[in-house]
């Protein structure tokens, strides 16, 4: 069965203008990554007429060294805003159901899958013999998301968005909710919750969990509850690139590892987060995950890359599934 290759590198980024050269695929091509995962703002959509948003959705296609990569590694993805359709948008934006259908057409979702039926681009994928499974957990942030809740008073060096704690604010939905609990109790030895918004990073006042703190909260006692070892999140959108992390949850900390952009850069700025490893990144740049499964228990590397490569910070998590879980 295809699915049963051994998943040994899984590299991921987001931010991708289509009008601009995309130089970034040539390192990631070369880091030879089993799977690639694209976290969001793969294009810039930002309209509502479907024809252009298809026509964007081609010429990100047509992109040869994305191609060489599509080629050469599994292809999975979720949206963000951008190719969503519209700006920061959640459950308001009008052609999302149409907006879906094109955005899985780019996948190649066989006309009769699930993923088609159903709203929203949520969606989970298993692979790897048994023992050695990875299962991607691909959130979707926008079909169902309640409007964001724009700051009375924008504080200095921060987004223009606040925490909205009414009691209808919601980033998933219910049934996503539902299908998520579920999900996580699947097998697999290694887990990989895609957010296209920060998870652990909360008051930058840009997107983030932490504008809809319910949420974040319900998200982590579901992880806390499932208990699964093995278990980290990758994000995007943000410009810039982070790995955030917090203890007390898992046997391990929880890594949110944020890689964005692939082909932008961003004028440095300071910005807090005191789940923050190392430094944060502003260049163009992608995120890499080194699974060793040679011991008796998995041990994953992941690091963010820069444009031609390089590692750019790191950060271990050993011996996953053991007692003596090691990490640094």
């Amino acid at each position: 069965k295809a699915n049963e290759k051994l998943i040994k590198s899984v590299a991921f980024g987001s931010c991708l203008k289509q009008t601009r050269p995309q130089p970034i695929w040539d390192s990631v091509f070369l880091a030879k990554p089993d799977v690639f995962v694209l976290l969001g703002d793969n294009i810039y959509g930002d309209t509502r007429d479907m024809e252009i948003l298809k026509n964007k959705w081609n010429t990100f296609s047509a992109i040869s060294n994305f191609q060489k990569v599509r080629s050469s590694s599994y292809l999975l993805g979720i949206w963000d805003d951008h190719d969503y359709g519209e700006n920061d948008a959640g459950n308001e934006y009008p052609r999302k159901a149409e907006s879906q259908q094109i955005f899985l057409d780019f996948l190649g979702e066989p006309k009769d899958s699930d993923r088609r039926k159903t709203p929203g681009i949520y969606d989970s994928v298993t692979l790897g013999p048994d023992g050695k499974r990875i299962q991607f957990i691909l959130l979707d942030t926008r079909y169902f998301r309640t409007p964001l809740k724009r700051a009375v008073q924008r504080e200095r060096g921060k987004g223009p968005y606040e925490p909205n704690i009414s009691e209808g604010a919601e980033i998933l939905g219910e049934v996503q909710w539902e299908w998520l609990a579920k999900t996580l109790d699947e097998p697999a030895e290694i887990r990989i919750v895609a957010s296209s918004i920060q998870i652990l990073s909360t008051s930058h006042g840009w997107e983030t969990w932490g504008n809809f703190p319910k949420e974040r909260e319900r998200l982590l006692a579901l992880l806390k509850k499932t208990n699964k070892a093995g278990t980290l999140i990758i994000s995007g959108d943000r410009h810039s690139a982070e790995i955030s992390k917090l203890e007390g949850i898992l046997p391990h900390p929880i890594l949110d590892i944020t890689s964005s952009a692939m082909n932008q850069r961003q004028k440095p700025n300071e910005e807090e987060n005191p789940l923050r490893v190392g430094e944060r990144y502003f260049n163009e740049n992608f995120g890499l995950l080194e699974i060793d499964w040679t011991g008796k228990s998995p041990s994953i590397l992941a690091s963010i890359r820069s444009l031609s490569g390089e590692v750019i910070s790191e950060y271990k998590l050993e011996n996953l599934l053991s007692k003596k879980i090691n990490y640094r």
